[in-house]
C-alpha cells in the first residue's frame, strides 16, 4: 500500500510494481491532481528518469523558461543567474509538478490499483502484515504500507509521533497561476522589495503564468480561510511595487492558489516495522533547499531496489534504503546560515548590500561556483542494481 498519489508515491508504484509487487496508492484528493509550480530533475535523478524511459517524455513538457534573472522595481534584469548545462538555475528538465505526475501516472505499469478519495484512518502493524482502515470503512491488508503523503502527513504523524521533528523557517510562500501578459517573457524573473518580501514570475507551457509571493517573518497563514489569508498577503504587499498589483488582483480569483509556511521535516529513522517513508514525509527540504523533487523521484527506484536485492528481509532492505538516501537529503536539508537575511533583506541598506553581492557572484569570474549553489541530489554513490520481474 502506498499512501499519496505525487511524486514520490508515483515514482514507489512504478518501480516497486516492476519489481513484482502487487501495488495499491490511495490518495486524499478525489482524482488526479494536476498543476502545481515548477519542480526540477537533478543529480543522480536524471539517471533515475532515463531508466523509467521517461526522459524524453519530461524534457518535452518543458515549462519553456530559459533562464534567470534578478530584477529591480522598473522590471530591468540587474543580474542573471548562469542556467548553463543541464544543471543551471533553470534547469534542463524544468516543469511543473503536475506535468512530470501525469507523466509517470500515464506510464506506470500495468497492475496499480488506485482508490482516490479515501486516507487511512488505522494501522495495525504485526509480525506477517498490515491491517490498514480507511475513512471510507475499507480494511485492507497489505505486506508493506509506503508513506508518501507528503510534509503534512497525518499518517506519519500518527505513527511515528514525536519522531517527528519539524522545524519551521519562518518564510510564507503563497503560489497561483495567474493570466500571462505581453509583458511576459520565457524568463524566471526575481524582485526583491524591503521588508523581506520576494515576487517571483515563471513562464509555463500552457499559455499561463506561475505567480509566487515569498516573505519572511510573517504569521502563519495556513490555519486562515483563503480570502482572510488573501488580504493579509495583500497588506503585506501594498508598498511592494513592481508586479505586486498584478499578482495579488489574479489571487482573487485563480483557482489554485496554494499557501505554505516552509516546514523541514526530519527524522532520525524513516522507517518502522513494516512502515517506511518516501518524499517530503520523511525529509522535506522545502524550496529553500531545492530538489524535492528530484529526491522523491530517486526514492521511489532505491527502495525498490533494495526491496528487490532482499526478498524477505524488510528490515535489512529498509536499513540499506535509508543509508542509501541519507547523505543527499541531509546535504540539502543544511541550509546555509544567514541564508534568510540574504535572500529576504529587510531594511534598503540590506536590500542594496544583496544587489551588490548578486552582481560580483554573478560576474564572469565567480558564476561557475555559483552555478555549483544549484546542485542538488549529486552524489557518488552507484545507483543499486535493481531486479525488474516479468509483470
Amino acid at each position: 500500500m502506498i499512501s499519496g498519489a505525487s511524486i514520490a508515491g508515483l515514482s514507489v508504484a512504478f518501480w516497486l510494481r516492476r519489481t513484482g509487487w502487487n501495488v495499491t496508492v490511495i490518495e486524499r484528493a478525489p482524482s488526479f491532481r494536476d498543476g502545481g509550480q515548477n519542480v526540477d530533475i537533478r543529480g543522480v535523478a536524471r539517471e533515475i528518469l532515463d531508466r523509467m524511459g521517461l526522459f524524453d517524455a519530461v524534457k518535452a513538457q518543458n515549462t519553456t523558461e530559459t533562464g534567470t534573472v534578478f530584477v529591480n522595481a522598473t522590471g530591468e534584469v540587474r543580474a542573471e543567474l548562469p542556467s548553463d548545462g543541464p544543471n543551471g538555475a533553470t534547469a534542463e528538465l524544468e516543469v511543473l509538478r503536475g506535468d512530470l505526475a501525469r507523466t509517470i501516472l500515464d506510464n506506470l505499469p500495468e497492475g496499480v490499483t488506485f482508490r482516490y478519495g479515501d486516507t487511512i484512518e488505522e494501522v495495525t502493524d504485526g509480525p506477517d502484515g498490515i491491517t490498514l482502515t480507511t475513512a471510507s470503512g475499507r480494511s485492507l491488508d497489505a505486506d508493506m504500507l509506503v508513506i508518501a503523503e507528503g510534509v503534512r502527513s497525518t499518517t506519519r504523524d500518527r505513527l511515528f509521533g514525536a519522531e517527528v521533528d519539524r522545524r519551521e523557517l519562518g518564510i510564507t510562500m503563497v503560489f497561483g497561476t495567474i493570466p500571462r501578459t505581453a509583458g511576459d517573457d520565457d524568463r524566471w524573473r526575481w524582485y526583491n522589495a524591503v521588508g523581506g518580501r520576494q515576487i517571483h514570475l515563471r513562464p509555463d507551457n500552457h499559455g499561463t503564468t506561475r505567480a509566487i509571493l515569498s516573505y519572511a517573518r510573517g504569521d502563519d497563514l495556513t490555519r486562515l480561510d483563503r480570502p482572510e489569508a488573501l488580504a493579509k498577503v495583500r497588506e503585506r504587499y501594498a508598498d511592494a511595487g513592481w508586479e505586486a498589483p498584478r499578482i495579488l488582483d489574479a489571487f482573487d480569483t485563480s483557482d489554485d492558489v496554494y499557501i505554505d509556511q516552509l516546514t523541514q521535516i526530519r527524522m532520525t529513522t524513516w522507517h518502522r516495522g513494516r512502515v517506511v517513508l518516501a518524499g517530503d514525509a520523511g525529509w522535506c527540504v522545502t524550496p529553500m533547499g531545492g530538489g524535492g523533487a528530484s529526491l522523491a523521484l530517486t526514492s521511489g527506484y532505491v527502495l525498490a531496489a533494495y526491496l528487490a536485492q532482499e526478498p524477505g528481509n524488510l528490515e535489512t532492505a529498509l536499513t540499506a534504503y535509508e543509508k542509501w538516501m541519507r547523505p543527499l537529503v541531509d546535504d540539502v536539508q543544511h541550509l546555509p546560515r544567514g541564508l534568510e537575511h540574504f535572500a529576504y533583506p529587510q531594511t534598503r541598506f540590506g536590500l542594496a548590500l544583496r544587489s551588490q553581492v548578486d552582481r560580483i557572484m554573478t560576474s564572469r569570474l565567480l558564476a561557475p561556483l555559483t552555478a555549483r549553489l544549484t546542485q542538488v541530489a549529486e552524489t557518488n554513490q552507484t545507483l543499486p542494481q535493481i531486479q525488474v520481474a516479468n509483470v
